[in-house]
């Protein structure tokens, strides 16, 4: 404890000034918006890569269980093929919900948190590639979030378990809508909020992206209904929505290019300020 003391002692003057320097360089962030993103994207481009390295070890271990999966997915593809009547009217599997394949960023994901409040992921494409903030991410089974924060080679995702996600969604079969939420207990599961009560629903009920948002397609899978909770204060339900997507095991997704949604926000921009 004296040999402590003894260091702080000596070197009292050079810790007040990192200290300093600290508070300081702290400060200029917090305070200036472009400081603030050049920080975002360096740490986005260190993080990345340091991500990518630790992905590509995880995926040389496990190969063995991801050819498995492959080997099931293709033989499935293959009795979809052989069971047509007609093998020259198979589709392509070249377009997502009717997005263009241009629309379209195939994308890994190299890093994934899952036990937290406020979980994210983060994915070996950036700006480089056309990735940009409030791009929808998604895979075969479903949504998985919303892009964040972008450098040139990486980028950031607010997972769907996310307590600030916010997502237009709607029941399948009836087009209701609510707010998709996450609480924060399971990662199996989010909510379905401000269900109007007059909603015809029961489980077992598909729950898909509404027509409202600007970020997802209409109709992209999401869930469905495991529970229906009603409050009696309000005329709405909130639904428990199992999820399509096992959000601790993802590998490849798509991001979605939005054409539309800078043309929407320019509008919505013209309406507030007349």
């Amino acid at each position: 404890m004296q040999q402590i003391f003894n260091f702080i002692f000596k070197n009292s003057n050079r810790l007040l000034f990192l200290l300093l320097l600290g508070i300081s360089f702290t400060l200029t962030i917090q305070s200036h918006s472009f400081h603030r993103s050049k920080i975002i994207s360096s740490a986005n481009f260190l993080s990345g890569g340091v991500y990518e390295k630790v992905s590509n070890i995880n995926e040389y271990l496990n190969l063995r269980t991801q050819n498995e999966a492959l080997a099931l997915e293709n033989a499935n593809l293959k009795s979809l093929l052989f069971n047509k009547k007609d093998t020259t009217q198979v589709k392509k599997l070249d377009s997502l919900k009717g997005v263009k394949p241009s629309d379209i960023i195939v994308s890994k994901v190299i890093h994934n948190s899952y036990n937290v409040y406020e979980n994210y992921l983060t994915l070996n494409s950036g700006e480089l590639q056309g990735v940009k903030p409030d791009m929808g991410v998604v895979n075969s089974l479903g949504i998985v979030g919303i892009i964040d924060n972008t450098s040139p080679h990486y980028s950031t995702v607010i997972s769907i378990l996310n307590k600030k996600s916010l997502i237009n969604a709607k029941i399948k079969k009836s087009n209701h809508f609510g707010s998709l939420i996450w609480d924060g207990k399971s990662t199996g599961f989010v909510q379905l909020i401000d269900v109007p009560r007059l909603a015809a629903i029961r489980k077992g009920d598909t729950i898909v992206t509404g027509g409202q948002s600007v970020i997802f397609p209409e109709n992209i899978n999401i869930g469905t209904i495991e529970k229906i909770y009603t409050d009696n204060q309000t005329n709405f339900y909130t639904l428990d929505i199992k999820l399509f997507n096992d959000m601790t095991n993802l590998g490849h997704v798509y991001i979605i290019k939005s054409k539309d949604r800078e043309e929407l926000i320019n509008l919505e921009k013209k309406e507030e300020d007349e």
